[in-house]
């Protein structure tokens, strides 16, 4: 009869888990490489079968509109300025490779996990710090920093049950340097 809560069934949660972020990073990266096509969808979504959700915040279908026209602007002009945004998709998309070392062996590669979440905690300072320059409307600013707090969650539960993991099969042996 196996332990439901043996190493082996929390290395299998820790997976679960694992995996489950991996697949939001990546998504959330890759959708930074269609960014035109992207808001030219939302525009125009606003303004047909969404149209109530427009009539309810009306400041979002602005805004929505004004970034579809400021990046439309850049497309047709200066499509060099969207090369930023495909290195920001490239960047997550390298932060999700990093999370197979800790899906093979949590324990050792938990520093990643904990990289992830100074990561998730400087986005707030980013988001204030820089918004306000950008005029990013700050609404949009507590959106962005959202995806720092709703990130940190799972990585706090990764990190609780790896600590957990730790505690039953001991640390990871500890390499010296070549």
């Amino acid at each position: 009869m196996s332990d439901s809560n043996g190493p082996r069934a929390l290395r299998a949660r820790i997976r679960v888990w694992l995996v489950v972020f991996v697949v939001c990073l990546v998504l959330s990266g890759i959708t930074a490489f269609p960014l035109v096509t992207e808001l030219r969808l939302l525009d125009s979504t606003l303004t047909s079968w969404a149209a109530p959700v427009a009539e309810l915040f009306p400041e979002l279908a602005e805004w929505i509109a004004k970034v579809r026209g400021g990046l439309e602007e850049a497309d047709a002009t200066a499509p060099y300025l969207l090369y930023g945004t495909d290195w920001l998709a490239f960047a997550h998309l390298v932060i999700a490779v990093a999370f197979y070392g800790v899906y093979r062996d949590p324990v050792r590669n938990i520093w990643v996990v904990e990289f992830a979440m100074i990561a998730c905690v400087g986005i707030v300072p980013l988001a204030l710090i820089c918004g306000p320059i950008r005029d990013i409307p700050f609404w949009w600013s507590v959106i962005d920093m959202s995806f720092g707090v709703f990130g940190i969650v799972p990585l706090l539960v990764l990190r609780r049950m790896i600590k957990r993991l730790e505690l039953q099969t001991g640390p990871a042996p500890r390499t010296s340097p070549a």
